[in-house]
């Protein structure tokens, strides 16, 4: 028999994410047979995502790592590759770019999406595999599970949840864990 202690040390398998009955923008995460609430993207989950959509995709993904706000909480616990934001962290969201959907560096006078926000939604970012093996331009960008807003309003296309749900599902995530969006 499995200790629940060494079960809690192991990383997940799998979590799932499916849309709540009568919102599309609005979901379930589920890890051991615990659901949390999270917001989609304004969307919902669309099998055939595109930039700009609003949609979560639908899929299985891998976490890549986490990129985190060291200047505003202490180093989270997880199985995951770990890097703290920068000012300069930044993520390209131009199909056009030969840097699209990836992390970029960008000068103080340049423009584009930087993960170092005045908000609280970036202070923890999972980022995961979509779009990223190969990257095909225009088909997303940029989905990270997150941290929700106060009225759990809607994403770009990202999952978003509470602090607290963040951190526990950090806990027990790693790079195999696998994400499945239903």
């Amino acid at each position: 028999m499995i200790s629940n202690a060494y079960k809690k040390n192991r990383p997940l398998s799998a979590i799932r994410i499916s849309p709540a009955a009568g919102d599309p923008r609005r979901g379930w995460l589920t890890v051991d047979g615990q659901a949390v609430p999270v917001a989609l993207g304004r969307g919902g989950i669309k099998a055939n995502k595109r930039e700009g959509d609003g949609g979560t995709p639908k899929g299985i993904f891998r976490p890549r790592r986490l990129w985190w706000r060291a200047d505003r909480h202490p180093r989270p616990r997880t199985h995951l590759a770990v890097r703290a934001i920068r000012p300069e962290d930044a993520w390209s969201e131009d199909p056009a770019s030969r840097h699209y959907n990836q992390p970029v560096r960008l000068g103080h006078d340049q423009a584009g999406d930087r993960l170092k926000r005045d908000d609280h939604l970036y202070d923890f970012i999972v980022e995961i595999d979509h779009n990223s093996s190969p990257r095909i331009k225009g088909r997303g960008s940029a989905v990270f599970l997150h941290l929700a807003r106060d009225n759990f309003g809607p994403t770009a296309g990202c999952v978003s949840m509470t602090k607290s749900a963040m951190l526990r599902l950090l806990e027990r995530m790693g790079p195999d864990t696998k994400i499945v969006i239903e």
